[in-house]
C-alpha cells in the first residue's frame, strides 16, 4: 500500500481522517483496476486519473449540499460518463483491527480457482482466499489500493444464529495485515448489523467504479 489513496486509508484505519473543511481531494487511481469515490466527514476523496478542475466544477454543477455533492447520482454519472466506468452501489465502507489467535468458526478453504464464488471474487480481489462454514462462506482478498477485504455469505435457512458475525469475526483472525476491511449496502441493516457486531467501525460511503 504505497499510493496517495493507500495512505488516506492507512490513516483513517487509525482514526486519522481528512481535515473536515468541505473541500474534496483528488488523487491518481492506486492501479488500473480500481477507481471512486470516498466520502469522509465533510471531506471526500476522489481517486480516478480526472482532471482535479473538472471535478470540482461537476460537484458545483450538482447544485447540491457541498458536503454531500460527492454522492450525488448527477456527480457519479458524470464520473463515469468521463471514465468509461460502472458501479453497482454506494457502500458504507468500515474497518477493523486484527485479532490474534484461531478463528471461532471451523472453516474449510476453498482452495478450486473455478469454485464461483473464488472467480467472482478474483474480479474485484487479489491474493483471494474463500473459507467455507455449515451454511456460510468467508471471502478475504486485497482489495482497493491493496487493502484486505472481507465478505461473508450466510444461508437464509441458517440465518440468525450468529454465522455472520462469527464469519466476520474470523477475517480478523485470518487477515494478514494490521486491519481488515469489509463494505457494506447501507440499505441491507442485517450486513451492517452484522459486521458493527464484530467490531467494524463505520469510515466513508464508498462508490466504487469498475471497468466496463
Amino acid at each position: 500500500m504505497n499510493s496517495d489513496l493507500a495512505r488516506i486509508l492507512e490513516a483513517a484505519a487509525g482514526g486519522v481522517f481528512p481535515a473536515m473543511d468541505g473541500g474534496t481531494t483528488v488523487v491518481a487511481q492506486p492501479d488500473r483496476r480500481d477507481a471512486g469515490v470516498l466520502a469522509f466527514t465533510a471531506h471526500s476523496v476522489v481517486f480516478a486519473d480526472v482532471d482535479p478542475d473538472w471535478v470540482r466544477a461537476e460537484l458545483a454543477a450538482t447544485g447540491s449540499d457541498p458536503l454531500a455533492a460527492s454522492m450525488n447520482p448527477g456527480f457519479l454519472v458524470r464520473l463515469m460518463e468521463r471514465t468509461g466506468r460502472r458501479m453497482n452501489t454506494i457502500d458504507l465502507l468500515t474497518v477493523a483491527d486484527a485479532l490474534p489467535g484461531p478463528p471461532p468458526v471451523e472453516l474449510r478453504e476453498i482452495v478450486d480457482p473455478a469454485h464461483p464464488r473464488v472467480a467472482r471474487a478474483l474480479k474485484y480481489r487479489d491474493e483471494v482466499r474463500v473459507w467455507a462454514a455449515d451454511g456460510g462462506v468467508l471471502v478475504l482478498g486485497r482489495g482497493v489500493a491493496g487493502r484486505w477485504e472481507a465478505a461473508v455469505e450466510v444461508d437464509e435457512e441458517v440465518r440468525h444464529r450468529g454465522l455472520g458475525r462469527a464469519l466476520a469475526t474470523a477475517a480478523r483472525h485470518l487477515a494478514p495485515g494490521p486491519v481488515v476491511w469489509a463494505q457494506q449496502s447501507p440499505g441491507n441493516a442485517r450486513s451492517v448489523r452484522t459486521f458493527q457486531a464484530a467490531g467494524y467501525r463505520p469510515v466513508a460511503s464508498e462508490a466504487l467504479l469498475t471497468a466496463a
